[in-house]
């Protein structure tokens, strides 16, 4: 079965003037499939792509808005590993990060990865 995500709309067409630069990322045309594809082998980076993926509004999200029980230090790393590996984009808003999914370049350079992204089932928690 197919799982469609929304696309949301270009950055460039909905971005404020005012918005932060964002933090280092690769380019588009730098992006990598090996790299993408190690940064999503986590299955918790891969849940924070999905959510962003299939949740996220038009506007760039805070750590707190993935509900995920982690140590702030643990998330961090986690949430550079996508942003250098090209999947997100982060912004400084004073002292938090927000991020966002690089949609429109990951269709561009990888199609279909995101379908696949989206059709994936997080694997259940033994603790629950």
């Amino acid at each position: 079965m197919a799982v469609s995500y929304r696309k949301t709309v270009t950055e460039r067409d909905s971005a404020p003037s005012d918005l932060p630069e964002p933090l280092p990322e690769p380019a588009r045309d730098e992006l990598r499939l090996e790299v993408v594809m190690s940064a999503l082998s986590d299955p918790l980076r891969m849940t924070i792509v999905r959510k962003l993926l299939l949740e996220a509004e038009d506007f760039d999200h805070t750590c707190g808005w993935f509900e995920l029980d982690r140590p702030k230090s643990s998330l961090t790393h986690h949430f550079r590993a996508l942003r250098e590996a090209g999947l997100t984009r982060q912004r400084q808003y004073g002292l938090e990060r927000r991020s966002r999914l690089r949609t429109e370049d990951l269709d561009a350079r990888f199609p279909g990865l995101l379908n696949l992204v989206a059709a994936w089932t997080p694997p259940q928690r033994a603790d629950r």
